[in-house]
């Protein structure tokens, strides 16, 4: 049998790699190892192991903003694009830009959203994702984008719509169905870091259910990704988090759908990104790119949509 019909589950890969199964889904989540689903079992293929190591001795991710700023201030590196997000998509669509044979070379940051606008206003980030839910406007992104790039010039491109909602232990045995439920004092939560899109919509249901965030057991209890979230809520740790779909078909919870939201990306316009902006409306657009968003459960009815420019 050669390399490329060999393939490990989840759990065979943990076992390779000396490291946990959850350690394994933060990987895939993240995009440093690519897998696919059989059925409800997720799969690497042996040449994607293989590559990976490679990898790892060869590229470094780059993993927060300042790192990120250190490098883009040396002259060698001048040329060079970053990608701010969280989500799988954005390490898809780096790798797709890395085609494209730009005279930019792209690097990925995995800031939340708002703390990518804000490097963006800075000066320090060049495509941004958002997901930053508006309760006063009953709105995704604009409201957020267009407070804090006010002087900037710059696009706004649908990239998908996912489901976002509660992880909760399985069967439920809470009973836990809506964000009012936040302030009973029989449930705790696990919350993301500031910044981050999901951590934004909470905070405004919270505001919009007349929820105290002082009161809500273990608001300050963070996690740093969807992953975290679930798997605390898997372990008994805590009783209720907020996050997307696609995690929770991958660790020992239930979901509770709550909305669907706007997946935006924000590129500022300027000479450097003009021709970036092109590229990546036809990166959009190839049904190649298309039919791995779908296989990750993706909506992207408006995908490529300019949903905003100035």
């Amino acid at each position: 049998m050669t390399n490329h019909e060999i393939s490990y589950t989840t759990e065979e890969l943990a076992k390779l790699l000396k490291v946990s199964k959850l350690t394994v889904y933060d990987l895939i989540k993240k995009g440093e190892i690519q897998a696919y689903r059989v059925g409800r079992q997720m799969r690497v293929d042996a040449s994607e192991l293989e590559n990976y190591k490679l990898r790892q001795k060869e590229v470094q991710v780059i993993p927060s903003i300042p790192e990120v700023q250190k490098t883009l201030n040396k002259e060698e590196n001048s040329h060079s694009i970053v990608v701010c997000g969280q989500d799988h998509s954005l390490d898809l669509l780096t790798r797709e830009l890395e085609k494209e044979n730009l005279n930019y070379s792209p690097f990925r940051s995995h800031l939340g959203s708002l703390d990518g606008l804000v490097s963006m206003y800075q000066g320090k980030a060049d495509i941004v994702s958002t997901h930053l839910y508006d309760g006063e406007t009953n709105t995704y992104n604009l409201p957020y984008i267009r407070r804090i790039l006010v002087s900037k010039s710059f696009v706004v491109i649908r990239l998908m719509k996912r489901q976002v909602g509660l992880y909760v232990a399985k069967g439920n045995p809470k009973k836990i169905n809506s964000w009012g439920d936040f302030k009973r004092n029989d449930i705790s939560i696990i919350n993301r870091e500031s910044g981050a899109g999901v951590r934004a919509l909470l905070d405004e249901q919270l505001r919009l259910y007349g929820v105290d965030k002082e009161i809500v057991n273990g608001y300050e209890n963070e996690q740093t990704s969807h992953l975290g979230v679930a798997s605390t809520v898997a372990s008994g740790k805590a009783d209720i988090g907020v996050g997307i779909i696609n995690t929770a078909k991958v660790t020992d919870v239930d979901f509770i759908p709550m909305v669907e939201e706007d997946y935006d990306l924000v590129i500022v316009k300027n000479e450097k990104t003009a021709p970036v902006i092109q590229s990546l409306l036809n990166i959009l657009k190839k049904s190649s790119f298309q039919e791995k968003m779908i296989s990750l459960g993706y909506n992207i009815d408006s995908i490529g949509k300019v949903i905003y420019e100035q």
